[in-house]
């Protein structure tokens, strides 16, 4: 008794999950940068959500190095008087934009990432991945 209600409890659970996650894709399918953003590798609907969300049309950040700062991507300087060249991650971030860059490479990455989007948002052009060398060789030589 208790397990057959916990399984249709469960089921209707998972059919909540499945309505909003068609919610959110249709969100980020409509909103303006979104198959911008969803074409980068690594971020899907979901993080793509999270970035519009948190970063919405990128009109208060003046170039893609605001954007880090505020992400907290960029380092911060903390040098004194007999110390210079000391960078530090910075304290205060947004955590919501600095996870959506984690969560899509590799910490050391996210950056590169940052202005590889940012790129793609000025230009309003979607990702298109450039075949490699060896690729382009193999289809020239078919008959």
């Amino acid at each position: 008794m208790i397990v057959g209600q916990m399984a249709i409890d469960l089921e209707a659970v998972n059919d909540r999950i499945t309505a909003i996650e068609e919610t959110i894709a249709s969100v980020v399918a409509e909103h303006e940068l979104g198959e911008i953003v969803t074409n980068l590798p690594g971020i899907g609907i979901t993080l793509a959500a999270e970035f519009l969300a948190h970063a919405g049309t990128l009109t208060t950040y003046s170039s893609p190095a605001a954007l880090a700062a505020h992400a907290g991507l960029a380092p911060i300087s903390r040098d004194s008087g007999r110390r210079q060249g000391h960078q530090v991650r910075p304290h205060r971030y947004h955590r919501g934009l600095r996870r959506v860059f984690s969560m899509s490479s590799f910490t050391a990455l996210s950056r590169q990432r940052l202005n590889v989007l940012w790129a793609f948002i000025r230009n309003k052009t979607p990702y298109q991945p450039n075949p490699s060398r060896s690729a382009q060789l193999a289809l020239c030589e078919l008959p």
